[in-house]
């Protein structure tokens, strides 16, 4: 056989593995659905996009996004994230909580911090966070890929608010969270579970007179139009949760599953920049758009009287979760203890 003769039928093999290598990718090449809580542009949304382009750019998968309300509520897009429709869902402990009770140590008021840095650190290096919640979320067949935070909470309402009887005969939209419930019981407040969907409306109407959130998410949903006094009250961070159906992840080659442990990784680290300086631009183009908005920070003094009332929150979380809880709070304090040098 000639030189050339052989070289044709090299690259004619070469050719046939090519194509038949590319139409096994291309059988193996999945799309996925991912479903979340906020708006375009929001955080969790930005995340979202920042794991679609990892997973995009590394694989021949693709991913399509859901936000809030084309899927449903959160409760909904959970259920459907369970039944396997979806593969992958971002949502706050504030809705796992009833489904994840140990979730809802995050509205305990006053135990996390709320410089960025010291948040930061925790989410990265806690025990608690890293090893303890995925086996809890394994149990309901959830993979959780990642828990990261959002933004400091704050509390908006009809009026300002400096100390815990300025609550009094105000009714204060919570998710549907039973420990947030006890928090803004504990601060003298009525809490009254609503969906995200009906909480501008409610506002608006004086059906409540109150609510909280991350600043981006006031300024995003225009709640400040409806509930213009903003109180800075220290008393924590909104923490969300990005998690697959955990048959579909198991389900995964090797190979897929470090794709999207690695895209998750990414995507917690974009976030982390995103963040960075959010609240401050946020609240910016709230006084921007209107005068009527005032802005309260408490004081030492101010956030001890509401400190004071945290441990009857404490309590309930114990009741609520058992030894399981009991040692998930003792683990979150060690993991607390560790960041902030105490």
């Amino acid at each position: 056989m000639s030189t050339a003769s052989k070289f044709r039928k090299l690259a004619g093999i070469s050719a046939i593995a090519f194509a038949t290598m590319t139409a096994a990718n291309a059988v193996n090449a999945a799309n996925w659905r991912y479903a979340h809580e906020e708006y375009e542009g929001d955080v969790q949304d930005v995340f979202a996009h920042d794991f679609k382009e990892y997973i995009e750019e590394n694989s021949d998968h693709t991913l399509q996004i859901y936000r809030f309300g084309e899927l449903g509520e959160s409760d909904d897009i959970m259920e459907q994230t369970q039944n396997g429709i979806l593969q992958f869902v971002n949502q706050s402990p504030g809705f796992t909580g009833s489904l994840i009770p140990e979730a809802q140590i995050f509205f305990i008021p006053y135990l996390m911090p709320t410089d960025m840095e010291t948040v930061i650190q925790f989410f990265r290096e806690s025990e608690a966070i890293n090893e303890d919640f995925p086996e809890l979320y394994a149990n309901h067949g959830l993979e959780l890929l990642q828990m990261y935070p959002e933004g400091e909470m704050v509390v908006t309402a009809d009026e300002k608010i400096t100390k815990p009887e300025d609550f009094n005969n105000k009714k204060i939209r919570v998710m549907t969270n039973p420990l947030l419930s006890e928090t803004y019981d504990a601060f003298g407040a009525t809490p009254t579970p609503l969906p995200w969907g009906e909480v501008y409306g409610a506002l608006q109407t004086n059906m409540i007179q109150g609510q909280e959130n991350p600043i981006f998410w006031i300024e995003s949903g225009g709640l400040y139009e409806v509930s213009p006094n903003l109180i800075f009250t220290k008393h924590g961070w909104f923490t969300t949760a990005m998690m697959a159906n955990q048959n579909f992840y198991n389900g995964l080659s090797d190979e897929d599953k470090q794709l999207v442990q690695d895209a998750a990784d990414y995507a917690f680290e974009k976030i982390i920049e995103h963040i960075s300086g959010l609240a401050e631009k946020s609240l910016e183009k709230i006084k921007a758009d209107s005068d009527e908005v005032t802005v309260t920070r408490l004081n030492e003094e101010q956030v001890q009287r509401f400190k004071e009332r945290a441990p009857q929150v404490e309590k309930k979380f114990i009741e609520m979760t058992g030894e399981s809880g009991k040692e998930l709070l003792n683990q979150f304090k060690e993991d607390l203890k560790e960041v902030t040098n105490q």
